[in-house]
C-alpha cells in the first residue's frame, strides 16, 4: 500500500515524497482514515511506529478543507505532548508534511525565553504544538486562547501520567471546546490511562498496532553479564569497533549520565549527556550533534530521551537496566525504525537480574546472552548462555582477540 491509496490529497502527497515517504506504516494506515472521517481516536502505539505522520497528515489535510483566512489565524488544532524534545520533533514534522498547504503552527514549550513563542502567536497559528507548564502559563498571561479548537491531541499519555502532568491535562480539558475531535496515544494502557482516555474521546475507535509490551521484531537484543565497576570498561571496549557510528546510551539518573560522558571524553569520544538539568539550548546542541553524527554518544536519562528521533540509529546500549520493564521497551524502539535494522545491548549486573527478568517476562522472550568478552560478572552462571559468531573482532586489554557485537546478520527474526 503506498500513501495515494489513503486519500491524500497532491499537497501533502508531494511533501511526504519530498521527505521519503511512500509507503505508510501499520499505524498510519488504519489511523489516517479514521482520522480523517472526523472520528475520535485511540492509538496504542509505542514510539517509533510512525504515529506523529499517523496524526499530522489527516490533521493538516482536514484544516486544509477549510481554511481561515482570518487577518489572525486562531488556533484550531492543539497538540499537547510531555517533553521540548518531542513537542520540537512534532513541530518539524507539521512543517515538512505541510509546507504546501499554507497552514501554519508554532510550537511552546518550558525552559527558554517565552518572547519568541508570543511573537509566534502574536501573529496567529493554525496548529498548536505544546507541552503543559508552558500552554497552561501562556494560557494565564491571555497569550492563547483554546476556544476555536476543532482537533485535539494528547501524545504520550503515559509519559504525561509518570512525569505527573495528568493535574495539568485536567485543566486543559476544562476549556476545551465540548464539540471536537480528540485523538490520544500511548505506548501503555494502565487503570489510570483508561480513565483518563474515558474523560476525552467520545465513542472512539481504538486501534493497538503491536501490543504495548512487544518490542520491534527487527532489534537484534543481547545481554552481557558484567560487575558494575567494569561497565565503563566494557562500553570503551564496544566503542572501539568502528561500525558503530552512533549510539544511544541509557542511565537511570542524571548523575549517571554526567558521570559515563566524563569517562568517554577521557577516552577522545565525543559525547554528550540530555536531562532534565541540562539548559534547554544545550539539550537541544547536544541532540542536533547526535543527528549530525559530530557527536557520536548520546547519554540519556529515560524522560529525557523520549522523543528522539533520530534516523537510521543502529545501537541502543542499556548502562542501567531500568527499573521499570516497560522503560525497556520504549528504549530500544530509538532503534529499528522504518525497516531499518537495529541493535540493543544491555549490560546486567548481580544487582540489575531481577530487572532482567522483568523484561523478559513482558516481552515474552530471552534476551540473548554474549558471554565472550573481557569483563564477565565473576559470580554468574546463566544456565543458558549462547555464544554467538561475531563479524567484529575487537582486541581487549590482554592481547587477544574478542569479538564483542553479535553479527546481526545471523539473526534476522
Amino acid at each position: 500500500m503506498h500513501f495515494e491509496s489513503l486519500n491524500i490529497i497532491e499537497p501533502i502527497l508531494k511533501s511526504l515524497k519530498e521527505e521519503g515517504y511512500t509507503i505508510p506504516t501499520p499505524i498510519q494506515v488504519q489511523a489516517i482514515p479514521i482520522v480523517l472521517q472526523g472520528t475520535d481516536l485511540i492509538g496504542c502505539a509505542q514510539t517509533g511506529t510512525g504515529k506523529t505522520a499517523a496524526f499530522a497528515v489527516p490533521i493538516l489535510q482536514l484544516l486544509s478543507k477549510n481554511k481561515s483566512f482570518d487577518r489572525k489565524k486562531k488556533i484550531r488544532s492543539l497538540i499537547v505532548t510531555p517533553t521540548r524534545e518531542l513537542a520540537i520533533q512534532i513541530e518539524e514534522s507539521f512543517k515538512a508534511y505541510g509546507r504546501y498547504t499554507g497552514l501554519t503552527c508554532t510550537v511552546v514549550f518550558g525552559g527558554v525565553n517565552q518572547n519568541p513563542q508570543t511573537n509566534a502567536l502574536r501573529n496567529g497559528v493554525d496548529i498548536l504544538i505544546a507541552t503543559p507548564g508552558r500552554l497552561l502559563d501562556l494560557m494565564n498571561q491571555g497569550f492563547i486562547s483554546l476556544k476555536d479548537v476543532e482537533i485535539f491531541v494528547l501524545d504520550e499519555a503515559d509519559r504525561m501520567l509518570d512525569m505527573g502532568f495528568i493535574h495539568d491535562v485536567r485543566k486543559l480539558l476544562a476549556v476545551l471546546p465540548q464539540k471536537r475531535q480528540s485523538l490520544f496515544f500511548s505506548a501503555t494502557m494502565p487503570p489510570e490511562i483508561v480513565r483518563l482516555a474515558g474523560s476525552i474521546v467520545y465513542k472512539p475507535v481504538k486501534i493497538e498496532v503491536t501490543p504495548s509490551a512487544s518490542t520491534v521484531d527487527i532489534v537484534n537484543q543481547y545481554v552481557y553479564f558484567i560487575d558494575r565497576g567494569n561497565k565503563n570498561s566494557l562500553l570503551l571496549e564496544l566503542l572501539k569497533d568502528e561500525k558503530i557510528k552512533t549510539a544511544l546510551v541509557f542511565t537511570r539518573t542524571k548523575y549517571g549520565a554526567d558521570k559515563v560522558v566524563r569517562v568517554l571524553k577521557k577516552k577522545n569520544i565525543s559525547a554528550e549527556a540530555i536531562h532534565g538539568n541540562k539548559a534547554q539550548n544545550a539539550r537541544q546542541k547536544a541532540l542536533s550533534g547526535f543527528k549530525a553524527q559530530t557527536t557520536r554518544v548520546l547519554v540519556a536519562t529515560d524522560i529525557a530521551a523520549r522523543g528522539i528521533d533520530v534516523d537510521d540509529l543502529e545501537y541502543v546500549i542499556n548502562f542501567e537496566l531500568p527499573n521499570i520493564s516497560e522503560t525497556y521497551v520504549h528504549r530500544i524502539g530509538r532503534t529499528g525504525r522504518a525497516g531499518a535494522s537495529g541493535t540493543a545491548i544491555s549490560f546486567c549486573d548481580a544487582e540489575e537480574k531481577e530487572y532482567l527478568k522483568d523484561i523478559e517476562k513482558l516481552i515474552t522472550k530471552k534476551i540473548q546472552v554474549v558471554a565472550d568478552h573481557p569483563f564477565p560478572l565473576i559470580d554468574n552462571t546463566p544456565a543458558k548462555v549462547i555464544k554467538q559468531q561475531h563479524n567484529s573482532r575487537i582486541p581487549n586489554k590482554f592481547g587477544s582477540a574478542k569479538t564483542l557485537i553479535p553479527d546481526r546478520r545471523n539473526h534476522r527474526r
